[in-house]
């Protein structure tokens, strides 16, 4: 269960690099396509870098953020292969890791950051006084339907997992 853990917070690291690549490095409107309308319409593209490099800088950062998400269920699923897991447990190990995702996306990036902390305001000022910044729980339907659809992900994945014994 440690390790279903330490994956978690690595899933959680990663997405945090891929906000910031996004938000601060390549800052492009095609990537916020998560945040509330308001914001999505005055959002505008940066013509110019923060820093020579950055668009190139947060693109590398944003594959390997991605490749670390993805990385980080590969190599929780070959642990269960090698200790030889049954059914039930990869099934909770990809769960967890999902549901504690989850739970990080929802209070930290949703509440927090976007309602409290004016993270997004500092790259963005053009957004400032969007009422989307208000509304906690904009994506409401989005993230039920996510935390509806894991349990099935999981008993895939742990499946696929299960014909590789």
């Amino acid at each position: 269960m440690l390790l279903t853990l330490i994956l978690s917070l690595t899933v959680i690291l990663f997405v945090l690099l891929m906000l910031y690549s996004s938000v601060a490095l390549i800052q492009k409107k095609v990537l916020f396509s998560s945040a509330p309308k308001d914001i999505q319409a005055v959002i505008r593209d940066r013509e110019k870098e923060r820093f020579k490099g950055a668009r190139i800088l947060g693109v590398i950062l944003l594959v390997i953020s991605m490749i670390g998400f993805v990385g980080a269920f590969l190599y929780g699923a070959i642990d269960g292969i090698q200790k030889n897991f049954l059914l039930w447990q990869f099934f909770l190990r990809f769960l967890t890791m999902l549901y504690i995702f989850k739970a990080f996306d929802i209070i930290c990036l949703d509440w927090l950051l976007l309602t409290k902390s004016h993270f997004f305001q500092h790259y963005y000022p053009e957004t400032i006084g969007c009422e989307g910044y208000r509304k906690f729980g904009f994506n409401r339907k989005s993230q039920i339907a996510k935390i509806i659809l894991f349990p099935f992900v999981s008993l895939i994945a742990s499946l696929i997992c299960r014909l590789f014994m």
